[in-house]
Protein backbone atom coordinates (compact mmCIF):
# COMPACT_ATOMS: atom_id res chain seq x y z
CA UNK A 1 0.00 0.00 0.00
CA UNK A 2 1.03 3.85 -0.97
CA UNK A 3 0.92 6.22 1.53
CA UNK A 4 -0.46 9.68 1.03
CA UNK A 5 0.22 12.87 3.70
CA UNK A 6 -3.11 14.83 3.34
CA UNK A 7 -1.84 18.56 4.48
CA UNK A 8 -0.60 21.50 2.79
CA UNK A 9 2.00 22.09 5.90
CA UNK A 10 5.28 22.10 4.37
CA UNK A 11 7.51 21.55 7.10
CA UNK A 12 5.29 18.35 7.84
CA UNK A 13 5.90 16.99 4.67
CA UNK A 14 9.72 17.44 4.45
CA UNK A 15 9.82 15.90 7.89
CA UNK A 16 7.99 12.96 6.92
CA UNK A 17 9.37 12.42 3.84
CA UNK A 18 12.68 12.03 5.14
CA UNK A 19 11.09 8.90 6.83
CA UNK A 20 11.23 7.22 3.56
CA UNK A 21 7.14 6.34 3.93
CA UNK A 22 5.71 8.91 1.90
CA UNK A 23 4.70 8.07 -2.06
CA UNK A 24 2.81 11.56 -2.28
CA UNK A 25 0.82 14.38 -1.07
CA UNK A 26 -3.22 14.89 -1.10
CA UNK A 27 -4.20 19.05 -0.71
CA UNK A 28 -7.50 20.63 -0.57
CA UNK A 29 -8.53 24.46 -0.97
CA UNK A 30 -9.26 24.02 3.27
CA UNK A 31 -5.36 22.70 3.63
CA UNK A 32 -4.12 25.40 1.84
CA UNK A 33 -6.04 28.11 2.97
CA UNK A 34 -4.90 27.18 6.53
CA UNK A 35 -1.23 27.60 5.56
CA UNK A 36 -1.46 31.06 4.51
CA UNK A 37 0.72 30.75 1.42
CA UNK A 38 -0.04 31.22 -2.34
CA UNK A 39 -1.39 28.45 -3.49
CA UNK A 40 0.70 27.64 -6.87
CA UNK A 41 3.81 28.30 -5.37
CA UNK A 42 2.97 26.08 -2.36
CA UNK A 43 2.04 23.16 -4.67
CA UNK A 44 5.08 23.95 -6.36
CA UNK A 45 7.30 23.71 -3.23
CA UNK A 46 5.45 20.31 -2.55
CA UNK A 47 6.51 18.70 -5.36
CA UNK A 48 10.23 19.78 -5.26
CA UNK A 49 9.94 17.76 -2.01
CA UNK A 50 7.98 14.87 -3.26
CA UNK A 51 8.40 12.76 -6.19
CA UNK A 52 5.22 10.91 -5.90
CA UNK A 53 1.84 12.45 -7.11
CA UNK A 54 0.62 15.87 -5.40
CA UNK A 55 -3.29 16.28 -5.92
CA UNK A 56 -3.63 19.90 -6.12
CA UNK A 57 -8.03 20.56 -6.74
CA UNK A 58 -9.25 22.55 -9.27
CA UNK A 59 -11.96 25.04 -7.39
CA UNK A 60 -14.17 25.77 -10.85
CA UNK A 61 -17.37 23.89 -10.50
CA UNK A 62 -18.25 24.15 -14.67
CA UNK A 63 -16.54 22.02 -17.15
CA UNK A 64 -14.92 24.79 -19.33
CA UNK A 65 -13.08 26.40 -16.21
CA UNK A 66 -11.99 23.45 -14.15
CA UNK A 67 -10.47 21.94 -17.54
CA UNK A 68 -8.82 25.31 -17.75
CA UNK A 69 -7.59 25.11 -14.24
CA UNK A 70 -6.23 21.79 -14.60
CA UNK A 71 -3.78 22.61 -17.48
CA UNK A 72 -2.52 25.72 -15.48
CA UNK A 73 -1.99 23.24 -12.48
CA UNK A 74 -0.28 20.34 -14.43
CA UNK A 75 2.07 23.03 -15.76
CA UNK A 76 3.55 23.13 -12.44
CA UNK A 77 5.24 19.93 -12.48
CA UNK A 78 5.31 16.13 -14.07
CA UNK A 79 3.83 14.86 -10.63
CA UNK A 80 0.84 16.67 -10.56
CA UNK A 81 -2.40 15.05 -10.20
CA UNK A 82 -5.25 17.07 -10.63
CA UNK A 83 -7.95 16.51 -8.24
CA UNK A 84 -11.56 17.42 -9.71
CA UNK A 85 -14.83 16.55 -8.05
CA UNK A 86 -17.25 13.64 -8.49
CA UNK A 87 -19.52 15.51 -10.37
CA UNK A 88 -20.60 15.66 -14.23
CA UNK A 89 -18.77 18.33 -14.86
CA UNK A 90 -15.81 16.75 -12.68
CA UNK A 91 -15.61 13.22 -14.93
CA UNK A 92 -16.13 15.46 -18.37
CA UNK A 93 -12.55 17.16 -16.93
CA UNK A 94 -11.45 14.21 -16.24
CA UNK A 95 -11.43 12.14 -19.17
CA UNK A 96 -10.38 15.26 -21.15
CA UNK A 97 -7.01 15.79 -18.63
CA UNK A 98 -6.80 11.65 -18.68
CA UNK A 99 -6.14 11.63 -22.74
CA UNK A 100 -3.87 14.29 -22.37
CA UNK A 101 -1.73 12.38 -19.96
CA UNK A 102 -2.49 14.21 -16.93
CA UNK A 103 -2.91 12.36 -13.40
CA UNK A 104 -6.58 12.71 -11.91
CA UNK A 105 -7.70 12.51 -8.74
CA UNK A 106 -11.45 11.96 -8.58
CA UNK A 107 -12.32 13.53 -4.42
CA UNK A 108 -15.54 13.35 -2.97
CA UNK A 109 -16.86 9.39 -3.65
CA UNK A 110 -19.01 7.88 -1.31
CA UNK A 111 -20.50 5.41 -3.19
CA UNK A 112 -19.23 2.17 -5.69
CA UNK A 113 -21.54 3.47 -8.60
CA UNK A 114 -19.86 6.74 -8.32
CA UNK A 115 -16.33 5.02 -8.19
CA UNK A 116 -17.52 2.87 -11.57
CA UNK A 117 -18.13 6.30 -13.63
CA UNK A 118 -14.75 7.78 -12.18
CA UNK A 119 -12.73 4.67 -13.67
CA UNK A 120 -14.68 4.37 -16.77
CA UNK A 121 -14.07 8.52 -17.17
CA UNK A 122 -10.01 7.19 -16.82
CA UNK A 123 -9.15 8.59 -12.91
CA UNK A 124 -6.16 7.74 -11.82
CA UNK A 125 -7.04 7.88 -8.32
CA UNK A 126 -10.51 7.24 -6.61
CA UNK A 127 -10.79 9.11 -3.49
CA UNK A 128 -13.87 7.62 -0.83
CA UNK A 129 -14.22 9.50 2.17
CA UNK A 130 -14.45 6.71 4.68
CA UNK A 131 -14.51 8.75 7.68
CA UNK A 132 -17.19 10.79 6.64
CA UNK A 133 -19.06 7.88 5.74
CA UNK A 134 -18.54 6.55 9.51
CA UNK A 135 -19.45 10.30 10.72
CA UNK A 136 -22.84 9.57 9.50
CA UNK A 137 -23.46 5.99 10.70
CA UNK A 138 -22.25 4.36 7.66
CA UNK A 139 -20.01 1.74 7.00
CA UNK A 140 -16.60 3.17 5.05
CA UNK A 141 -14.87 0.29 4.82
CA UNK A 142 -17.83 -1.70 3.64
CA UNK A 143 -17.66 1.20 0.38
CA UNK A 144 -13.86 0.29 -0.06
CA UNK A 145 -14.15 -3.68 -0.05
CA UNK A 146 -17.25 -2.69 -2.69
CA UNK A 147 -14.76 -0.85 -4.60
CA UNK A 148 -11.76 -2.86 -4.75
CA UNK A 149 -14.03 -6.12 -5.21
CA UNK A 150 -15.86 -4.24 -8.38
CA UNK A 151 -12.28 -2.60 -9.72
CA UNK A 152 -10.59 -6.56 -9.47
CA UNK A 153 -13.59 -7.83 -11.82
CA UNK A 154 -12.56 -5.57 -14.63
CA UNK A 155 -8.98 -5.55 -15.68
CA UNK A 156 -9.23 -3.21 -18.02
CA UNK A 157 -9.92 -0.28 -15.33
CA UNK A 158 -6.80 0.76 -14.18
CA UNK A 159 -8.07 3.54 -11.24
CA UNK A 160 -6.07 3.08 -7.48
CA UNK A 161 -8.44 3.10 -4.62
CA UNK A 162 -7.23 6.32 -2.60
CA UNK A 163 -8.98 5.86 0.39
CA UNK A 164 -9.34 9.53 2.18
CA UNK A 165 -10.87 10.66 5.02
CA UNK A 166 -8.57 8.71 7.53
CA UNK A 167 -9.09 8.84 10.92
CA UNK A 168 -7.07 6.52 12.97
CA UNK A 169 -4.31 3.50 12.43
CA UNK A 170 -6.99 0.98 12.46
CA UNK A 171 -8.74 2.13 9.68
CA UNK A 172 -5.25 2.06 7.49
CA UNK A 173 -4.62 -1.39 8.29
CA UNK A 174 -8.15 -2.24 7.42
CA UNK A 175 -7.95 -0.83 3.73
CA UNK A 176 -4.68 -2.30 3.52
CA UNK A 177 -6.40 -5.55 4.22
CA UNK A 178 -9.21 -5.25 1.23
CA UNK A 179 -6.32 -4.61 -1.05
CA UNK A 180 -6.67 -0.50 -1.55
CA UNK A 181 -3.96 0.54 -3.37
CA UNK A 182 -3.13 4.20 -1.55
CA UNK A 183 -4.04 5.56 2.32
CA UNK A 184 -4.10 9.02 2.44
CA UNK A 185 -3.63 10.79 6.24
CA UNK A 186 -3.02 14.02 8.01
CA UNK A 187 0.32 13.67 9.94
CA UNK A 188 -0.72 13.01 12.92
CA UNK A 189 -2.49 9.72 11.77
CA UNK A 190 0.64 8.35 9.72
CA UNK A 191 2.30 9.44 13.40
CA UNK A 192 -0.13 6.94 15.68
CA UNK A 193 1.05 4.04 12.79
CA UNK A 194 4.30 4.14 14.29
CA UNK A 195 3.43 4.18 18.15
CA UNK A 196 2.68 0.95 19.80
CA UNK A 197 2.91 0.36 24.02
CA UNK A 198 5.03 -2.31 24.34
CA UNK A 199 7.74 -0.67 21.31
CA UNK A 200 7.93 1.97 24.30
CA UNK A 201 8.26 -0.48 27.17
CA UNK A 202 10.91 -2.39 25.17
CA UNK A 203 12.77 0.08 24.66
CA UNK A 204 12.61 1.82 28.26
CA UNK A 205 13.56 -1.52 29.25
CA UNK A 206 16.79 -1.67 26.80
CA UNK A 207 17.68 2.20 27.80
CA UNK A 208 17.71 1.53 31.44
CA UNK A 209 20.17 -2.06 31.10
CA UNK A 210 22.30 -0.64 28.62
CA UNK A 211 22.73 2.52 31.36
CA UNK A 212 23.77 -0.28 34.01
CA UNK A 213 26.55 -1.24 31.56
CA UNK A 214 28.08 2.81 31.72
CA UNK A 215 29.17 2.11 28.05
CA UNK A 216 28.96 4.29 25.07
CA UNK A 217 28.89 3.60 21.45
CA UNK A 218 30.39 6.72 20.44
CA UNK A 219 32.93 6.88 23.11
CA UNK A 220 34.90 3.71 22.12
CA UNK A 221 37.36 3.03 19.65
CA UNK A 222 35.83 0.44 16.86
CA UNK A 223 38.85 -1.76 16.21
CA UNK A 224 38.62 -3.58 12.36
CA UNK A 225 37.95 -7.61 11.93
CA UNK A 226 41.05 -8.44 11.31
CA UNK A 227 41.18 -11.52 8.04
CA UNK A 228 43.01 -14.53 9.25
CA UNK A 229 46.19 -14.91 7.23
Amino acid sequence: MKFFIDTADLGEIVDLASTGLLDGVTTNPSLVAKSGKSFLDLIAEICEVVSGPVSAEVTATDHATMLAEGRHLAKIAPNIAVKVPLTVDGLKTCKALSDEGTMVNVTLCFSASQALLAAKAGATFISPFVGRLDDISFDGMALIADIVEIYSRYPALTTEVLVASIRGPRQVADAAKLGAHVATMPPSVIRQLFKHPLTDKGLEAFLADWAKTGQSILGSEVEPLRKPA
